[in-house]
């Protein structure tokens, strides 16, 4: 089984858990949902139907400024950026708005315009979004693609770290997730595409290309 993150033929099966397989890779250290336990994509689409996700909800708010706050830091004002995977609730683009960046969204369900691959952008922002990958090597070369020379990645995610006990985590329990990310897995992320990598708070990362 060859990682999807990475592409390291390294893996093996990490565990067996509600009749699922997961893998591991040795190399990166992501861990992986075999592609056979994947939802359809009506299943997923109707998974995600659910989400109640408001683009005004100040909670919601609260916890996307973990990602808006510390990467307006790297950008220059009127930037143009991309909420890559914004979801039915692009609150996180509205935010980066009125702030006043531009910005256009994507989202394989909800916001399909796939002229947005033909642009390229100051920064993407990529939101609770990275755990959905069914192919992540291709997600990270078409990122890269879309950043422009010396663009910013903002990623967040919920890190699976070494002291944490992968049965009772939270995080795998959603269907729709299928991929898990270590810190090392995003060094090796950066590495593979020359990029620079700041960890700025637990489930918090940023790439500069």
């Amino acid at each position: 089984m060859r990682c999807s993150v990475c592409h390291s033929i390294n893996t093996e099966i990490f565990t067996e858990l509600d009749s699922k397989t997961y893998w591991e890779c040795l190399s990166c250290y992501a861990k992986f949902l075999d592609s056979s336990h994947f939802l359809s994509e009506d299943e997923e689409y109707a998974h995600y139907c659910t989400h109640q996700n408001e683009i005004y909800d100040p909670d919601y708010r609260q916890f996307l400024s973990k990602l808006s706050i510390p990467l307006k830091r790297y950008l220059i004002a009127h930037s143009e950026g991309l909420d890559y995977g914004c979801g039915p609730g692009p609150a996180l683009s509205v935010m980066l708005q009125e702030d006043g960046y531009k910005m256009c969204k994507y989202d394989p369900f909800f916001f399909r315009d796939k002229k947005i691959f033909l642009k390229q952008f100051d920064f993407i922002t990529c939101s609770e979004t990275a755990e959905h990958f069914h192919n992540p090597n291709y997600e990270f070369i078409t990122l890269d693609n879309m950043l422009k020379p010396s663009g910013i990645l903002g990623i967040m995610t919920n890190f699976l770290t070494k002291d944490m006990v992968f049965e009772n985590w939270f995080y795998n329990k959603d269907p729709t997730h299928v991929v898990f990310y270590s810190p090392v897995t995003f060094e090796i992320i950066a590495k593979q595409r020359g990029w620079r990598i700041q960890f700025i708070d637990a489930n918090i990362v940023i790439f500069k290309k």
